[in-house]
């Protein structure tokens, strides 16, 4: 017999999920269908009568979910299998990336106007949590909450309002991500939040990010892109996707080697599912030479998404930015080709221009703003690490990130220009 859980968009029932030997299926509700203000879940299910089967329906609900050694932990703690991706859901599935939550059946989401529920934590509480959310992902099974997020990475979402941060009950919206140092990685959360200030500093549209810490332990505070204040001061929800729950692609297969996106795919998908495109593929032709040049080799097509306001779908900022490159133990090769390259030490003019052709751009537009992005950043990058000592938030590792751009920079420009950088 088939298992079933409610999907929910905002606060109105769009569908439903089944689970039948062990193969998931989606259908849209007949209410939604006929809805005046219907759109689609995903770029990858389109409004349609018929049921998606469970190779259609997987990677946009898979893609909820964390993976990988985290997918692992939350699946003992909930005792389930950690194949099984409704089981998943139905244990963390309330509130996850977007406006999407998936609820039992005859369970309703809270109503628009009640107040938010939220448990706060002291400093002591706060301690604990950064010490126990490597063990319990998500805190996956501790009554009244049910959080979700895809990625492989410690986080967790959290209600912050001034100083106080609180774990958000009861479907209540979270507004920000929390993300502590990553196990064996030294200064991943100097790293990531100097990496995001960075973006910043150059106009690159980045979520916003602050290093916090209590009792000696340094964590990161992401604010959520996907939520925003209703008119009488409320947080709500903003729905979005990743590029591989749009392009249909299951998280296991995120990396291009693997079989995931490949740059010329997703500059396809913001031309087909935006309107005008070309600011947004200007903005993620940004995104991709920030990357490359400060080494984040980790930029796979989930740590980009659509986001979808009322005015239709648009490029969500940059997330999850941090140089990789820093740490010898990560691998060396970048998550999507750079004109045919995984390897930075390989990349020149004549692969930057094939990377050009691939997003449509024209060579001489595309090489322009990789010089303009080239020349600005270690400049940038050695004011933001003044402004940073100054706040006390200064580590060693930022010296490392610096010499890597200062390096990548210098390459870039001689490589494209033939002059020293």
């Amino acid at each position: 017999m088939g298992r079933k859980l409610e999907v929910w968009l905002y606060n109105v029932h769009v569908g439903s999920l089944r689970q039948t030997d062990g193969r998931l299926a989606f259908s849209y509700s007949q209410e939604w269908l006929d809805s005046a203000d219907a759109y689609p879940l995903s770029q990858s299910l389109p409004l349609q009568g018929k049921t998606f089967n469970d190779r259609e329906s997987r990677p946009f609900f898979a893609g909820l979910l964390p993976e990988g050694d985290k997918r692992k932990k939350i699946a003992r703690a909930l005792q389930a299998s950690e194949e099984n991706d409704f089981a998943l859901l139905d244990g963390i599935g309330g509130e996850c990336a977007g406006a999407v939550s998936l609820l039992e059946p005859g369970q309703l989401p809270p109503p628009a106007d009640r107040s938010h529920q939220v448990r706060w934590l002291n400093d002591s509480e706060l301690c604990a949590l950064l010490e126990e959310l490597p063990r319990r992902p998500m805190l996956a099974g501790e009554e009244g909450l049910r959080l979700s997020l895809a990625g492989a990475q410690d986080k967790l979402p959290v209600f912050v309002q001034k100083d106080k941060v609180g774990l958000p009950l009861s479907n209540t919206p979270s507004s920000h991500i929390l993300k502590p140092e990553v196990g064996l990685l030294q200064g991943t959360v100097f790293n990531e939040g100097f990496c995001m200030h960075l973006a910043a500093g150059l106009k690159i549209d980045a979520a916003k990010a602050a290093i916090k810490q209590v009792d000696g332990k340094m964590y990161l505070l992401v604010q959520r892109y996907d939520r925003r204040l209703s008119g009488d001061g409320r947080l709500q929800r903003l729905h979005q996707e990743d590029f591989c729950q749009a392009l249909a692609i299951a998280p296991e297969y995120k990396y291009q080697n693997e079989g995931g996106p490949d740059l010329a795919g997703c500059f396809k998908l913001l031309r087909a599912a935006t309107r005008p495109s070309a600011p947004h593929v200007l903005r993620f032709f940004d995104y991709v030479v920030f990357n490359t040049l400060i080494g984040n080799q980790d930029a796979h097509a989930k740590n980009f998404s659509l986001l979808y306001p009322r005015g239709g779908p648009v490029l969500a900022p940059t997330y999850d930015v941090l140089s990789t490159a820093v740490y010898p133990e990560l691998t060396n090769k970048m998550a999507m080709q750079i004109g045919g390259k995984y390897r930075f030490r390989d990349i020149y003019l004549r692969h930057w221009n094939r990377f050009a052709e691939s997003t449509g751009l024209s060579l001489a537009q595309a090489k322009k703003r990789v010089l303009e992005i080239a020349k600005k950043l270690p400049v940038h990058a050695h004011e933001l690490r003044e402004d940073f000592q100054v706040r006390g938030l200064d580590h060693p590792v930022l010296g490392e990130i610096i010499q890597i751009i200062q390096d990548r920079c210098e390459q870039t420009i001689r490589r494209i220009t033939g002059r020293p950088g």
